[in-house]
């Protein structure tokens, strides 16, 4: 029997963890007004929330949608602040139960885990399927419009086998039925993160204990399979659509296949073969596009040299970890900033 977990809701409703919580929350964000509004009357706030949680009256607030556009169109649902602060109070609490549970080479939104380490692993596994099978064929598969097709029933049952005090069940419930319609994790919600994980560990636990696939590797609904039998691969592409398709209510979208690991894996923004790893051209044409965007603001003086200079920072870090230096120099000398 798997364990269960009960009596969590006093652990969640504490007052330290709940202030721990704001901690968390307002992190980067501090100065947005919404935040300088809550923080002005931050024990009150907090003794509020608390007294909803305890007496299981916290509701849910309104969620603001807006679209964003990098590193693809995506709608966000944003919640108040408070029930940010609300999110990581549960989260602090029920997190480490579920990642007992989790595989070790499930990579998105986890400590000590994300793109680099998945995209080293990923390296490492490649080098591995090479010494030891010569000739390696991978299995790349991505799951379609996850996020909006997670069900909300089968959510609940799938936590329900790891908590069982009735209170954070409830409170859990109250927040995966939030945005209605019996389907869908609001793409914006620090709990969304975790229902994603906890929902595709059935995938994880079917292809590593059912299908005892060696070499596996997931960062949220994106995910490699390594051997050398193309046979076995398009048998378990066929066993894993099952899965997906009668368990989870969820399928592959048209980018899924299967070929040899010589035309390279273009996995985490990298393009990935056996001795190096090159920038995807999606991310590079993306940041020519975003810095001569930046230019014309900064030309306007609707951008700071600052805030490009964080734009920057940001596509470096990922970009050293790929072979190439001279790809990012020409980026980056492809726009010049001046003033009008």
């Amino acid at each position: 029997m798997p364990k269960t977990y009960n009596n969590l809701i006093g652990e969640i409703c504490t007052f330290e963890n709940i202030y721990e919580a704001y901690l968390k929350a307002r992190k980067c964000k501090r100065y947005t007004k919404e935040v300088l509004k809550f923080s002005a009357n931050l024990e009150e706030e907090l003794l509020i929330l608390q007294e909803e949680l305890t007496t299981d009256t916290y509701r849910t607030g309104a969620y603001r949608n807006f679209k964003v556009y990098e590193p693809k169109k995506r709608e966000i649902s944003a919640l108040p602040f408070r029930d940010r602060v609300v999110h990581h109070a549960i989260c602090r609490v029920i997190e480490p139960l579920f990642e007992k549970k989790f595989i070790k080479d499930s990579y998105a939104c986890r400590v000590r885990k994300g793109t680099h380490a998945g995209s080293d692993r990923l390296m490492e596994f490649l080098r591995r399927a090479k010494r030891t099978w010569g000739r390696v064929y991978c299995l790349q598969a991505d799951i379609s419009k996850f996020f909006y097709s997670v069900d909300h029933q089968v959510l609940k049952e799938i936590i329900r086998r790891t908590i069982r005090c009735r209170n954070t069940v409830r409170l859990l419930d109250e927040i995966i039925d939030s945005t209605g319609g019996g389907k869908g994790l609001p793409i914006g919600n620090l709990t969304s993160q975790l229902f994603a994980n906890v929902y595709l560990n059935e995938l994880d636990h079917f292809i590593k204990e059912h299908l005892k696939v060696q070499l596996y590797i997931r960062y949220l609904d994106d995910f490699v399979l390594l051997d050398p039998d193309k046979v076995r691969l398009r048998m378990w592409r066929g066993e894993i659509e099952q899965l997906l398709n009668n368990r989870l209510f969820l399928s592959f979208n048209a980018k899924t296949s299967i070929f040899p690991i010589t035309q390279g894996v273009d996995f985490l923004g990298y393009r990935t073969w056996v001795t190096h790893r090159l920038l995807r051209k999606r991310s590079i044409i993306g940041m020519k596009r975003k810095l001569k965007y930046l230019a014309k603001l900064y030309a306007m003086n609707q951008k700071t040299l600052k805030e490009i200079h964080a734009v920057i920072a940001s596509w470096l870090g990922h970009a050293k970890h790929a072979d190439g230096h001279g790809v990012a120099k020409r980026v980056l000398g492809s726009v010049v900033l001046k003033k009008m």
